[in-house]
């Protein structure tokens, strides 16, 4: 190769990769590390070079690296523009995890992250991609609870998406169809941005469900829910697109709307209003502790009461009219001092004593009081 063809070639590939959003550059199935397609591999090619063996297929997305949804009918939306089958093949167990690694990913580009299967019925290598038939085994859309969409985790994650293989999926030969939908100018028709990545995976294990699948060019129509889409609106409700889900009787995946995280919060107060309400018998005993779950329970008055107690050798005392006459009293006998405990009898004599008073007046005070 010229030194004009190297330096020709090396820029073509720094260009290739500044232009696309990301690619599926490798893929790990239960720990272990295997090589997807690089964009590298299409120019070495170009110049006469034999690019290594790859579980990941060859794509050509030079440009922009999105499939429109006008071409939702093309064999592009596939596995991407003009791919070819790969010549190599990762394993997994039915059961066991995938986990897809991309290369740098723009947070403008938020969407979903869809993963299907396809049996290959065979080689994988030697498999015509119109004939595949795609079920869907995993979807994320947006989650509420985070307010982040998948393809913004999936950044955060090292830019890896993590896949479980269903255990019941029959053992064989599969073409894994990964992909991120961008959504950034999805408000418009043919604005959503299709981003497919295959690769060939075997699953082992003892799994027995072969499901019947969709073909690739019968996944999406372009003006579905999940496709003709809002990502800017105030609430997301987002429904991802597609096939019904592996194991599921319905048809595509609903990531619940912001508003959908209201019903946690309701049950909070079933949950403290019951223990509050059950505590209040047993403190009856004691009316002093029982103040503080009656306030938490319902602001009734009576807390107000419970609350003003601060005695609680005096609370017992229901005769609370006995001590009352010791303030009234004071003021009447500057000098001399009532005894703690009396009778109607030894408060006339005590009146009698200390203001020389009749009988019948000190009864009429008596009774005043």
């Amino acid at each position: 190769m010229s030194s004009f063809t190297s330096k020709l070639f090396a820029a073509s590939a720094f260009a290739a990769t500044a232009l696309a959003h990301g690619t599926v550059q490798s893929f790990v199935t239960d720990g272990v590390w295997n090589g997807g397609f690089k964009l590298d591999y299409y120019y070495a090619k170009q110049n006469g070079q034999t690019p290594p063996a790859t579980a990941g297929w060859y794509a050509e997305n030079l440009d922009n690296g999105f499939v429109e949804p006008n071409s939702y009918g093309s064999p592009d939306i596939i596995c991407h523009k003009n791919a070819a089958a790969a010549t190599s093949t990762g394993t997994v167990k039915a059961g066991g995890t995938v986990d897809f690694q991309w290369t740098a990913w723009p947070e403008s580009h938020m969407g979903p992250v869809i993963t299907y299967v396809a049996p290959c019925n065979g080689d994988c290598s030697a498999v015509d991609k119109t004939a595949l038939k795609f079920t869907k085994i995993a979807a994320e859309g947006y989650d509420a609870t985070t307010k982040k969409w998948a393809a913004i985790a999936m950044i955060a994650n090292n830019n890896t998406a993590s896949v479980t293989v269903p255990s019941t999926l029959k053992a064989g030969n599969y073409v894994f169809r990964h992909e991120i939908i961008a959504l950034h100018g999805a408000g418009s028709e043919n604005g959503a941005q299709n981003y497919p990545q295959c690769i060939n995976i075997a699953v082992t294990g003892d799994g027995t469900v072969e499901p019947e699948g969709v073909l690739g060019t019968k996944l999406y129509t372009t003006t579905e829910a999940g496709i003709l889409f809002n990502p800017y609106a105030a609430t997301i409700d987002y429904t991802i697109p597609g096939p019904a889900l592996f194991g599921s009787a319905t048809g595509g995946n609903t990531t619940a709307p912001v508003a959908s995280a209201a019903p946690v919060a309701s049950a909070a107060p079933v949950a403290s209003a019951a223990p509050v309400a059950s505590a209040a018998p047993v403190a009856s005993a004691a009316p002093v502790s029982s103040a503080t779950p009656a306030s938490s329970a319902t602001p009734a008055p009576t807390v107000t009461p419970a609350a003003q107690v601060p005695t609680t050798t005096s609370a017992p005392a229901t005769p609370a009219k006995t001590s009352a006459p010791a303030t009234p009293s004071a003021t009447t006998a500057p000098s001399t001092t009532l005894p703690e405990t009396f009778t109607l009898e030894t408060f006339i004599a005590w009146l009698k004593e200390v203001g020389g008073t009749s009988s019948t007046k000190a009864r009429r005070h008596a009774r005043a009081f």
